[in-house]
């Protein structure tokens, strides 16, 4: 999974975990206040991912990193604590077939993002899918 397409395959495993993270999450919310699961989800994201960096020597020196680099992971962390706390509030009290598609519309986003911010060009046939994601989070969002 190293070739010039190898990041399509571990964004499709992206989708998968996402998957299967809007399923179980769903289910663990029985019972439990959603920033508190919030809360241990990424109690657990930190452990595991904590032991993966340390064992597999991933490990450096995070004072080695520039200004720039904290500056932009704290924000994506904010941004990442932010989304999580929405979805696991909506998840609450939404049907996961239902959260889970209006989240992808950060899909649409991304790309709207990444033309204004990165100088990204999504060519028509991406602009075509992106489109028809967000088509199907208005026909999602009428659907109540």
């Amino acid at each position: 999974m190293v070739s010039a397409h190898g990041w399509f395959y571990w964004a499709l495993l992206s989708a998968v975990f996402a998957a299967m993270t809007a399923i179980f999450a769903k289910i663990g919310l029985q019972g439990v206040n959603s920033d508190f699961a919030t809360l241990i989800r990424t109690f657990v994201i930190l452990l595991v991912l904590s032991g993966f960096v340390y064992f597999t020597g991933k490990w450096s020196d995070p004072f080695l990193l520039g200004g720039k680099t904290w500056l932009f992971l704290s924000l994506s962390a904010l941004a990442t604590g932010a989304s999580w706390v929405c979805y696991f509030r909506a998840l609450k009290i939404g049907e996961a077939s239902k959260v889970a598609p209006v989240d992808k519309f950060s899909v649409v986003l991304v790309a709207i993002f990444a033309v204004a911010f990165l100088g990204e060009r999504p060519s028509l046939k991406e602009w075509t899918g992106i489109l028809l994601v967000a088509a199907g989070v208005i026909v999602l969002s009428l659907a109540r």
